[in-house]
This record gives structure tokens, C-alpha cells and sequence, in this order.
């Protein structure tokens, strides 16, 4: 056996799926076998390999083992010459396989090799090479250096920013996302250290390799696209401490007491500095434009209430007391910007007409507060109709002018208009107009541009490849797809680079696949065009769903002896309302399903009810309800709970359901 290529997969069932069918088209004519070891994945990953890649060794895990511990499963069991360690999200060129293994036939001394990596949109990603994180490199890499001098022999380092990207280079550190080994090297240098359950397994096995006496090299004789990349989520807390823990435990293992310590101070520091950044920076953009509309409101509002008190009351003989403007604003003020958050006027991207309602909102709040005060508490309904027009004016005036400057959530403020061309022929053009119209995607313009000469001639086309960019240009095209089963890796990833200054994103469509899959940029971890499901997610709906679990669940609780009377079982209602009421359950979630579900549901809390609930006496399979699933999280509304909730009320009792 020459090859032996492992993946392990955690939760990103339509990247694997792309990543195997390219790994199927680059294995032709190798003797290779192909392993997926899945982590517990809970997005239906399990049955797609099952279902579409049978001679795929599949290994699924009741739990989530760590990278190490995953591929260390596969690599005991591998046959292998060579042992390819290969991440879910990334998509490699037909000769990529063989290209490697000739470079390795020819050079005995490597033992382990890297390739070319570029993220979603074609651009290069630094990590394909690196260096080993000493503590002078580590210094250099924390404290910005690297960064402000990448091609620096002494401050760039790191991501050995000096080195051609272009030439082949025996270097010291490998990324995790390809790393191809051979078994032998493998056998003296020892597996994946299990100690290190995310991130660092690469940077220890590289150092280990070159230990045993081999060369690790970077080769950019071929490429591969890698989504998601090494800044994923690099701004979270968590991340932060599990990367440089990693590190710790790499110093600790490698380097005299000595160093290590030195090193472990370094990375200490590291830890405690950039998760208050982390921290520091997610609060401040939580809580600038808040301040901002708090600022301009109240600033507005006591300028409005002196004009009216010196105009319009003191002709009456009548002024506010200090306290109206100690306490009668400033509640005015909470209410106001209470309602804007609640209505999703705070979360991104940030959206004029989310703000103004609730604006609108408060003030219909605070009118109702005001008039059941008694007549002493009353000072001016007048104030509340002014404070408001004020408020409508200067939160629509702050975003606006926000948008113009381009500020980062404001100049993405609308939905986008999608303007897409689809590149492929024109049977592959129509699955994917009809993929898309499923996915409830409706662009405002789509076009077929072909790839072959012939088609380009057809009315329906818009036309060949080598107008590519004139089109994009014409139709002010802003998404392409490129339709794999027409083109190969090698050629997508050529027209991204070659086209990385018109701004365009791109998308991938898979041959047979029903997801069309695309990242422009290495800190996401990618979109779906694939019956998008990220609507109950949004944190409008998760607010609103929990608020409506918090009013209905506790009214229910508390009517609960007269109400449990009318309920198919009885006993159980309150004890479920009050799992409601404290956030263990939901009013309403899925139907527990047997199996996977064929669909990537965004993670809910378990309901009492759920939408087989408004179908009551009618018989309903496994693919009925798993599509129900799916329709109650793409298109969710507030509505659809209640409606749930009056057709189900009688099931509040039930047992809770096992899926």
C-alpha cells in the first residue's frame, strides 16, 4: 500500500463530503486507502460517509477524542508507505497525491512534508510553514513583531515570512491540515502525543521527525484549499488559552528546565494578555455603540426638556424638578435602549430599522408606564413624544453615518444583494439554480458562464471563461460558484487568485452533492448554500424564544393546579414548566429523531412540544419529521411557537422524549 490518508471530522459533514470526493478524483492510480475518523459528530456525518463513500474505513466515535487521539486510531490500522494526516475542510487538486509521493520517493531523507495551502478566496496562508516556537520566536510572535515585520530573518520567523513561497524549503514545523508522513520516520519519531488534545500535536510531531533524523519540507509543487485555517475563532477566550496551553505543554517537553521556564513565563503572559484583549475588545464593541446612542439620547433629551421647560413652562410659571432630570430621564433612557437590544437593534450586522423600533417601542412602554403613574409622578407626555422623535433621529443619524465610514458591521448593515455567476456547463448551471432556489437563496441576478467553447455560443450562456472578468465587471457580480464536476481544483484555484483584486466571493458545488460550499476569508469556518438553517440561531429569536418560554412557561406554572386538568398527564406539567421557566428545556424544540438527521440544525435546548404538535392524529416517517425539523429552524417565528403551543397544550404533561 503507498498511501494511507486519514481525516477526522467533528461536526463539518458537507466539508468532508467535498474533501472526499476530491480525495477520490486525486487517488486514481495510487494504491491508497482512505480513513475517516469521526468525533461524535452529531450534523449526520456518520451516514453520509456510510451512504456515499462506502470503501471508506469509517471509524465512529461515541466521543469527542481530540485530533491526536483520532488519528492516532487510524494511523495503528494503516497500511500505508506513507500516512497523510488531511483536515474535513479542505479540497485538494487532482495530482496533488501523486505529486507528493514522487517528492517523497525522491527525497528518502524527508520525513514528513507540507504543501502550498490557500483559504477560500485563493489567497496564500502563511502556516503552511513555519519555524520551531523557541522562546525568542515566541517573544517575536506575541508581541506583534513578527506581524509588523514578516519578512524579517529575526522578527518573521514564526511563519518564516523570509522563505519564497514558491520554492521548496526544508523547514522545521508542519501544519496539522496536510501533513504527509512516512511510516517509518513515523515509527522512530512515535505517534500523536495524545497529551495534546487540540492544537500543537503538529508543531510536537514535526519537532519529533526532525529529532529522529529526518527533514520535514515545505512543497509548493501542488496546493489545497483549507477553509477554515489557523486563525479560526482566534479571538475567542477559549481559543486563546487551549492554543497556548498547547504551547505550554510543548515546552515543558522539549526544552531544558531552563528555556522552559522562560518559555512558560512568555506564553503565561501571552495567555492573561491576549485573553483580556479578547475579553477587552468583546466588551468595548458590545458596549461603544450603546454608549454611543445613550450619549447622543440623553444629550438630546435634557437639551429638549430646558428648551421646553425655559419656552413652553416657564410662561406658565412651572419648571422640572432636578429630580426629573436626575432619575425620570434616565429611565427613560433604560426603557429606550432595553427595548433597541431586545428588538436586535445591538447585534450585527447592525440594521437602522431594528434601532427604530426599538425606539418606537420604548416609548409605546414608557406611555403605558406613565399613564398608570398617579397625576403627582406625571411631568410631560409632551417630553416623551419629543424625546422620541429625537431618539428615531439620532439612532438612525449615528448608523448612517457609521455606514458611510465604513465601519465594520455598519457598511454590511443591509442584506446583501447577491449578484452570482455560476461557472460550469449547463446541466450542472441548472442543479445548482435549482440548489439554490431550495436553499431559499434568490439572488438578483445568476448567469452561466462555460467552461467549454461550444456552450459559450448557447443564448442562455453568458459566456466563456475567458471573458470571466469583463462579466464580473458588466453584471457587478459579487459571488461566484464554480461547479467542481467541470473544473478542476487546479483551475478554481488558479481563477481565485487570479481574480483576488476584483473582491468577489467564491463558492465550491461539489459533483452530486446538495451543498454549495465557500469561505472568503480564513476566520470563518464557511457558508452553506445547503437549505440554510441559521435562522432560529440569530440572537433576536433566541431572546425573543426565551423570553416567550420565561412569560408563557411561568403564567402556565402558575395556573398549573387548575390547568393540569385539561392535560393528557397531569402530573407532569408543572415539573416541565419548570424545567421551562429555569432554561434545562424549552416551550417548544425538534421532534426527537432516531437517527441522524439528514440536515445541520442549529443546537436548540430540548422542547416540551415541537412542531409534530400542530399535526396531531396524522402518521408522520422518519423523513417527514426530519424535514419538519428543518422548516421549524429555517424559517422560524414567534408565531410558530404559539401556534405550536395552542394545538399542543393539552401535551404540556408528556414524559420527556428520548430521540
Amino acid at each position: 500500500m503507498k498511501l494511507s490518508i486519514v481525516i477526522v471530522n467533528y461536526n463539518v459533514r458537507h466539508f468532508l463530503e467535498q474533501c472526499l470526493r476530491s480525495v477520490q478524483d486525486a487517488i486514481q492510480g495510487i494504491e491508497a486507502e482512505v480513513f475517516v475518523v469521526d468525533n461524535n459528530s452529531a450534523d449526520g456525518s456518520v451516514r453520509m460517509v456510510r451512504e456515499l463513500f462506502p470503501q471508506v474505513k469509517l471509524s465512529a466515535n461515541d466521543e469527542n477524542l481530540g485530533f491526536s487521539r483520532a488519528n492516532n486510531q487510524a494511523i495503528r490500522i494503516a497500511r500505508g508507505q506513507y500516512i497523510l494526516l488531511l483536515n474535513p475542510d479542505t479540497v485538494v487538486e487532482t495530482d496533488t497525491f501523486r505529486a507528493v509521493v514522487d517528492f517523497m520517493d525522491g527525497h528518502p531523507e524527508a520525513g514528513a512534508l507540507g504543501v502550498k495551502m490557500v483559504d477560500g478566496a485563493g489567497r496564500f496562508l502563511p502556516e503552511s510553514k513555519r519555524s520551531l516556537p523557541t522562546p525568542a520566536v515566541a517573544f517575536y510572535k506575541i508581541s506583534g513583531l513578527s506581524r509588523l515585520f514578516p519578512r524579517s530573518r529575526t522578527f518573521g520567523r514564526y511563519h518564516l515570512g523570509y522563505l519564497d513561497r514558491d520554492q521548496t524549503h526544508a523547514v522545521e514545523i508542519l501544519s496539522g491540515a496536510f501533513m504527509l508522513l512516512r511510516s517509518e520516520a513515523l515509527e522512530k519519531a512515535g505517534l500523536l502525543d495524545e497529551t495534546f488534545f487540540m492544537y500543537g500535536e503538529d508543531i510536537d510531531l514535526s519537532y519529533r521527525i526532525l529529532q529522529a533524523g529526518y527533514k520535514n519540507y515545505y512543497f509548493p509543487g501542488t496546493r489545497i484549499i483549507h477553509y477554515k485555517g489557523e486563525s479560526t475563532r482566534k479571538s475567542s477566550v477559549n481559543y486563546v488559552f487551549t492554543f497556548y496551553q498547547a504551547m505550554n505543554i510543548f515546552a515543558r517537553k522539549h526544552f531544558s528546565a531552563r528555556r522552559a521556564r522562560v518559555f512558560s513565563l512568555l506564553i503565561n503572559l501571552a495567555i492573561y494578555l491576549r485573553a483580556g484583549l479578547a475579553l477587552g475588545s468583546r466588551w468595548v464593541q458590545r458596549l461603544t455603540l450603546p454608549l454611543l446612542d445613550a450619549a447622543l439620547m440623553y444629550g438630546g433629551s435634557l437639551l429638549l426638556a430646558r428648551w421646553w421647560e425655559n419656552n413652553v413652562l416657564l410662561d406658565k410659571g412651572g419648571r422640572y424638578p432636578e429630580a426629573f432630570f436626575l432619575f425620570v430621564l434616565p429611565a427613560y433612557l433604560i426603557f429606550w435602549l432595553t427595548a433597541i437590544y431586545l428588538g436586535g437593534g445591538y447585534d450585527r450586522p447592525y440594521r437602522i430599522r431594528r434601532a427604530l423600533g426599538g425606539v418606537v417601542t420604548g416609548s409605546l412602554f414608557i406611555l403605558v408606564v406613565y399613564a398608570l403613574l398617579p397625576e403627582s409622578l406625571r411631568f410631560s407626555r409632551a417630553l416623551i413624544l419629543l424625546g422620541t422623535v429625537w431618539g428615531l433621529s439620532s439612532t438612525a443619524g449615528l448608523r448612517y453615518l457609521l455606514r458611510v465610514a465604513r465601519v465594520p458591521g455598519f457598511a454590511q448593515a443591509g442584506n446583501k444583494v447577491k449578484q452570482i455567476l455560476i461557472i460550469g456547463d449547463k446541466q450542472e448551471g441548472q442543479r445548482i439554480e435549482l440548489l439554490l432556489n431550495r436553499a431559499m437563496v434568490t439572488p438578483a441576478f445568476s448567469g452561466l458562464v462555460s467552461p467549454l467553447e461550444g456552450e459559450a455560443e448557447d443564448p442562455e450562456v453568458l459566456g466563456h471563461l475567458t471573458r470571466l472578468r469583463d462579466l464580473i465587471s458588466i453584471y457587478r457580480i459579487n459571488e461566484v460558484i464554480f461547479c467542481a464536476r467541470n473544473l478542476s481544483a487546479s483551475r478554481i484555484i488558479d481563477l481565485m487568485a487570479e481574480l483576488q483584486d476584483t473582491g468577489v466571493e467564491y463558492k465550491i458545488a461539489p459533483q452530486e452533492s446538495m451543498a454549495v460550499i465557500g469561505s472568503n476569508s480564513i476566520n470563518t469556518s464557511g457558508e452553506l448554500y445547503v437549505i440554510d438553517v441559521n435562522t432560529i440561531s440569530r440572537p433576536e429569536n433566541a431572546r425573543m424564544k426565551r423570553m416567550l418560554d420565561l412569560a408563557v412557561g411561568g403564567v402556565l406554572l402558575l395556573f398549573s393546579p387548575l390547568l393540569s386538568w385539561f392535560m393528557h398527564r397531569p402530573a407532569g406539567m408543572a415539573p416541565n414548566l419548570w424545567k421551562v421557566v429555569i432554561g434545562r428545556r424549552s416551550m417548544i424544540g425538534y421532534i426527537p429523531l432516531s437517527g441522524d438527521s439528514l440536515f445541520r440544525l442549529p443546537r436548540i435546548r430540548r422542547g416540551v412540544l415541537n412542531p409534530a404538535d400542530m399535526y396531531p392524529g396524522m402518521k408522520l416517517g422518519a423523513n417527514d419529521l426530519d424535514r419538519l425539523n428543518m422548516l421549524y429552524a429555517k424559517n422560524y417565528r414567534l408565531g410558530t411557537d404559539v401556534e405550536v403551543l395552542w394545538r399542543g397544550f393539552r401535551e404540556l404533561g408528556r414524559r420527556e422524549q428520548s430521540p
